[in-house]
This record gives C-alpha cells, structure tokens and sequence, in this order.
C-alpha cells in the first residue's frame, strides 16, 4: 500500500509535534509542583523551562499548521496546556495579591497610603510578589 506524500508529511508532523508538546506538559507538571511546594528556586527554574519549552511548541505548531499537519488530539492538548498556563499564572497574581495584602497588614504604612508617588512610581517599597519558602 502507497501513501502520498502528504499522507507521510502529516505523520512526520504528528511525531515532530509530540516531543516539544510533552516538554510542555512536563514542565507545567514541574512548576505545579513547585508552586505547590512554595520552592521559590524551583518555580524560577520551572518557569524559566516552559517558557523554553511553550516557544519551541510554538515553533513546531506554527510550521505544522502552515502545511495544514497539526492533528486534532494534539491541537486540544496544546490548547489544554495553554489553559493550564492560564490557571498557573492566575494562581499566582492571587497568591501574590493576598502576600501583598498580609505585608500591608504586617508592615503599615508610616503616611496615609495614596495610589502613586510624585514621580509615578508605587508609594509601597520592598519585594511584593515573591512566594516565601
């Protein structure tokens, strides 16, 4: 049995697909884990891989898709992904929103709060944003 070369293309692009794709999903594992564990190294690490690892699944996704190869299963994983990487960063902005709130709390402010300093930047000093290990 004969295949065409198209045929052939879309399995080629199938398999070139899967590997950066589970990369994705590996490091999306990985930085669930850290951001679990409040790892502050971990997270950085983690993050600092899927973003290597989102660009090169874009890469592949982006050829693929031109010559019209990326099969359905594996669009609804990359698009599965791409929710979880939404719900992490979400997860995040909230932790960090309730660790600035616990700091303001904890550290008052010495002159009544106001939304910005004369030269436009934040009134508040110090980290804000950082997961305490």
């Amino acid at each position: 049995m004969r295949h065409s070369q198209q045929e052939l293309d879309a399995v080629h692009d199938a398999a070139a697909l899967e590997r950066p794709l589970q990369a994705v999903e590996e490091q999306l594992v990985a930085l669930g884990t850290a951001l679990h564990r409040q790892d502050v190294v971990a997270v950085d690490a983690a993050a600092a891989q899927l973003h290597v690892a989102l660009a090169a699944a874009v890469d592949h996704f982006t050829l693929a898709a031109r010559r019209g190869n990326v099969p359905a299963p594996l669009r609804q994983r990359l698009a599965l992904a791409g929710g979880q990487v939404a719900a992490q960063r979400e997860a995040l902005a909230r932790a960090t929103a309730s660790l600035d709130r616990a700091i303001d709390v904890l550290i008052p402010r010495a002159a009544p709060a106001s939304l910005y300093a004369a030269h436009g930047g934040n009134e508040r000093h110090g980290g804000g944003g950082a997961l305490l290990a």
